[in-house]
């Protein structure tokens, strides 16, 4: 039994389908960990989102920026823009199905065991791990409820960007919802910057990405992200594995095996 870990599929189904055969995936003895963003940007969502349902007992899901993107399309709370591609999905006699799946998944997942955290965008150097897995349990436990839809409105596109444990609740949900499929960079003290994407290559102090800035809670694991497509190419501390390398934006997609941490690429299909 393998592990393989991917992210950003971006509605690449085609791209998907190759890597999983290049990297020698068994569907009957390995497992399949998603860092979110499984849908919009490329051309086939609603065929990734079929194939990763009928494989479900054999992966795990945290859910992306986009992916949330797609749950509030669904319920009529966002405009759904051309770009997203997300016409064929919407018309889809299984769309309902498929939806309520997508909003079960979790937002972190922290294997204590394996010392494996994964997550679409990042952690915030301002949360110890408890508070961390207390708030993303929390916006699960929303999203699965009858109010998602409000829950969703509510806190998508905000700009709450520093940690205060005296906020209201749904702003510290607010606060989750950046940090664990937002985040790129912090100031020192670890406020969120939601604007800059650039590389780090060309971005300067005071900005910091977010896995430079010193927090003990993690150093202790393997940590699996995507989000940050510019990050391609970039030394990270060993410890981080980012798995965004823009496979939608005409890049490739890529996964890791963990036993023997080996890569696996798949370039855009034209």
């Amino acid at each position: 039994m393998s592990i393989y870990f991917i992210s950003d599929i971006h509605g690449c189904y085609k791209e998907l389908k190759l890597l999983l055969k290049k990297s020698h995936f068994n569907i009957n003895n390995d497992y399949l960990w998603i860092a979110g963003d499984l849908v919009s940007r490329g051309r086939n969502s609603l065929e990734v989102m079929r194939y990763l349902y009928s494989i479900k007992d054999r992966i795990k899901v945290v859910l992306g920026n986009h992916d949330l993107n797609l749950i509030a399309v669904y319920s009529g709370i966002q405009k759904n823009k051309k770009e997203n591609y997300f016409d064929d999905f919407l018309s889809a006699h299984d769309s309902d199905q498929l939806i309520n799946w997508l909003r079960s998944q979790s937002i972190l997942k922290i294997d204590k065991k394996q010392k494996i955290i994964m997550v679409h965008a990042g952690i915030s150097p301002q949360l110890n791990l408890q508070v961390a897995q207390e708030c993303s349990l929390e916006i699960e436990a929303c999203l699965l409820s009858n109010n998602y839809p409000l829950f969703l409105k509510s806190v998508l596109n905000n700009k709450i960007s520093y940690w205060d444990s005296n906020y209201k609740k749904i702003d510290q949900l607010r606060y989750g919802i950046n940090v664990f499929t937002r985040i790129r960079y912090c100031y020192p003290d670890g406020k969120l910057n939601l604007t800059c994407k650039q590389s780090p290559s060309i971005v300067k102090y005071p900005l910091l990405p977010w896995f430079l800035i010193s927090n003990e809670y993690i150093k202790k694991y393997s940590i699996i992200f995507g989000h940050w497509s510019s990050l391609k190419g970039t030394n990270v501390p060993s410890q981080f594995f980012p798995l965004d390398h823009g496979c939608c934006w005409g890049g490739e997609l890529s996964i890791l095996r963990w036993e023997d941490k080996k890569y696996f690429h798949q370039s855009y299909q034209r």
